[in-house]
């Protein structure tokens, strides 16, 4: 060790020392976690051969404490452009379900008992009701998401059997899971049928058998396949799934409880229009175009709602409290259609008209520009927005964006701007296109909230 090493390490103040003067620190965050960060600091400063007073080594625990301290799950603006973005978490909560869901948090609740009767209850009842009120099916059931409600309709309806499904419809959603990944995992074997664009009723008939466990019809959600195609509809496929009594259970991934038409958006199939044209079970998610938690709904026959209801997967599926409390208090704003779209934002943002949108973006510009003086030029641009999460994928919605052009030339100065944007302490999240930043402002109610970050040190 060299006679400047050893002056370094004479210099710094031992742990005792500086825990002598870190009383707030460890006030805020207790003791261990402080001693942790000071010895962190003391070493780093003890490699690097620097002295340093107490008062350094306690800025030095400050900050690395407070960024371990920072939630890892944070606000963030959404203005991508896409409405139901997966990655974002999908649909925002209506008031009403926020505060069921910390009313549940707070105290014991009815979960699973039955005060009537004094005896435990079942914990489906809580939403159960409402689905089968606004669907029309016979009965209900809730697990964690809606892959999770095929897999145990699968596995509940068909394991060791065959499920038949149309080879366009075997779907990927994100993160890559596959249907004939989930097909095998929940123990049925898949029987493909028909071509990628066109499958037609004799494929189904002509696949039955004594291996036969149910039909599967999967809603393409996430893609569109055009031009000369053919795909069975419902109402026969029902037709012939009950004459040689196997169950047909429709996936509609992105499910929706209301036409959506009624609010001048493209048609997306219904629950209830499932139901009727005679799917015996029909699944769909609560935190896509039904605007609530996140959740996997099945709806249907009554008996093999009992039957799902007894697999022992659906104990290892089944929703908390907290999220049946608020997907019940979403599902109850459906009682009132009349004011839906205002109360359950998901829609409200979905419905927002093209012009509003524009008027946000012309109170915007000029401070936006302000803000970002010497570093974009803003402009104001039409563009349009993604429903998202799997939903209605070919419709785009007309919308209004800030068009964020960066002043400093180069290859990747929108890919600088946009992270520029994210690093803010809510940070903001938009989309690249021709070199600039794109604010789609369609998801955006905090104006105010905005123009801080944007005007946030950097």
């Amino acid at each position: 060790m060299s006679g400047a090493e050893r002056r370094g390490r004479a210099a710094l103040p031992s742990v005792d020392r500086v825990l002598q003067s870190a009383h707030a620190l460890i006030g805020a965050h207790g003791r261990a976690l402080v001693t942790e960060a000071v010895r962190e600091s003391l070493a780093a400063r003890r490699n690097a051969g620097t002295a340093a007073a107490i008062d350094a080594v306690l800025a030095d625990a400050e900050t690395a404490l407070a960024r371990l301290a920072r939630p890892s799950q944070r606000r963030v603006f959404n203005l991508t452009g896409t409405v139901l973005h997966t990655n974002l978490g999908r649909a925002p909560l209506p008031e009403e379900a926020i505060a069921a869901a910390a009313e549940a948090m707070r105290e014991p609740t009815t979960l699973e008992y039955d005060t009537a009767g004094g005896r435990r209850g079942e914990r489906d009842d809580h939403i159960a009701g409402w689905l089968t009120r606004l669907t029309g099916g016979a009965a209900a059931l809730a697990v964690n998401n809606n892959a999770g409600a095929l897999v145990l309709a699968l596995n509940a309806l068909a394991a060791g059997q065959e499920t038949i499904v149309s080879r366009g419809e075997l779907i990927e959603i994100g993160g890559a899971f596959r249907l004939p990944d989930i097909m095998e995992r929940a123990g049925t074997t898949l029987r493909e049928i028909g071509t990628t664009n066109r499958t037609h009723l004799r494929d189904f008939a002509a696949a039955i058998g004594p291996q036969t466990g149910l039909m599967l019809k999967v809603h393409t959600s996430n893609y569109a396949i055009e031009g000369f195609t053919a795909a069975v509809p419902t109402p026969q496929l029902a037709a012939l799934a009950h004459e040689n009594g196997v169950p047909l259970v429709e996936d509609l991934g992105s499910g929706t409880l209301v036409d959506l038409e009624g609010w001048g958006l493209p048609h997306e199939p219904t629950v209830a229009e499932a139901l009727n044209a005679g799917a015996d079970l029909v699944t769909f998610s609560g935190d896509k175009l039904l605007g609530g938690p996140q959740a996997g709904l099945v709806v249907g026959r009554a008996d093999l709602i009992a039957t799902l209801a007894r697999n022992p997967l659906k104990r290892a599926l089944r929703l908390d409290k907290i999220r049946l409390a608020a997907l019940e208090a979403v599902l109850r704003l459906y009682a009132d259609p009349a004011r839906l779209a205002a109360r359950l934002p998901a829609l409200r943002l979905l419905t927002r008209a093209a012009g509003d949108i524009r008027a946000t973006a012309q109170r915007l510009q000029p401070a936006v520009a302000a803000a970002l003086a010497g570093i974009a030029r803003v402009d104001i641009v039409e563009t349009r927005s993604q429903i998202g999460s799997g939903a209605l994928p070919v419709s785009l919605l007309p919308s209004a964006a800030l068009a964020l052009l960066p002043l400093r030339r180069g290859g990747r100065a929108a890919e600088a701007l946009a992270q520029l944007l994210r690093d803010l302490p809510v940070p903001v999240l938009g989309r690249i296109e021709g070199g600039r930043v794109l604010l789609d402002l369609r998801c955006l109610e905090d104006e105010a909230g905005l123009l801080a970050q944007l005007s946030a040190p950097r």
